[in-house]
């Protein structure tokens, strides 16, 4: 099941949706495409049949950054107002409460390589290449680069790929933690499907508080990210999966849970 925007649309099929840029060649994030892309995370957020998120952009790219022609002519009051926006749009994933993976072929740079980072994980060809090039048109990463790049690499690293603009290798990449797996090419969508597959049938609000504990609490001190694990653990016991998880667990052992999701 597809619902088409006309650059991005959202594919569902066994539990997983597929967020699939599509703007041809090299899948520029214009004005329409972010706020495509906002639409589609906040339906895959909603839709009940939609357990886990892929974030696509084809065989041959996965998005090759921000569209500069567009931005080209934009004056600093342009971009003010424009900019909140940008970033909300990828943040409209990142707060997607269902594990996402980014798929990443080609090329993952400037906007491209926010929205991969936007994600829980991130599986890459083998001969993919990520960066932050911003530097090079005299800007800075606008999107969630300088945060959420230093988060996951940690500042030095972050700050030496985003100062030098340079374009990192999967397996550097893979080495230094930007991604989690690389494969063949022609096996990133599939390894993909594979890893979010896992998640189909588990507890969706479990999962869900996890990311958020998670999430949540790296933007916080450590005592108000025990609270909030705190509560959403707290909180989990009025689900249904609760009940079936430790039933199971007493009756049968560990992992063999049947779980409804709610």
């Amino acid at each position: 099941m597809s619902t088409p925007g006309e650059l991005v649309r959202l594919e569902v099929e066994g539990g997983i949706g597929t967020i699939r840029l599509n703007r041809p060649p090299m899948n520029a994030l214009s004005v329409q495409v972010q706020e495509e892309i906002r639409a589609a995370a906040v339906e895959a957020s909603e839709r009940r049949d939609v357990a886990a998120v892929i974030v696509y952009g084809g065989e041959k790219v996965f998005a090759a950054g921000a569209d500069i022609k567009e931005m080209e002519t934009m004056s600093y009051t342009d971009m003010v107002d424009r900019s909140a926006a940008l970033q909300s749009s990828l943040t409209a994933v990142a707060r997607i409460p269902k594990p996402t993976v980014a798929a990443i072929t080609g090329y993952a740079l400037g906007g491209g390589c926010e929205l991969a980072l936007a994600c829980d994980f991130r599986v890459a060809a083998e001969g993919a290449k990520l960066g932050q090039p911003e530097i090079l048109l005299g800007i800075i990463p606008g999107a969630g680069g300088t945060q959420r790049l230093a988060r996951l690499v940690g500042s030095a690293r972050a700050k030496e790929i985003i100062f030098s603009g340079r374009f990192v290798a999967a397996e550097e990449a893979l080495s230094i933690g930007l991604v989690d797996k690389v494969v063949p090419a022609a096996e990133v969508h599939r390894a993909a499907t594979a890893w979010m597959a896992t998640f189909v049938s588990g507890p969706a609000y479990a999962l869900r508080a996890a990311k958020e504990a998670i999430d949540r609490g790296l933007e916080t001190d450590l005592d108000t990210g025990l609270e909030i694990e705190r509560m959403l653990f707290a909180g989990l016991f009025a689900t249904r999966d609760r009940e079936i998880g430790m039933t199971s667990f007493v009756e049968s052992g560990p992992g063999k849970a049947t779980f409804e999701g709610r």
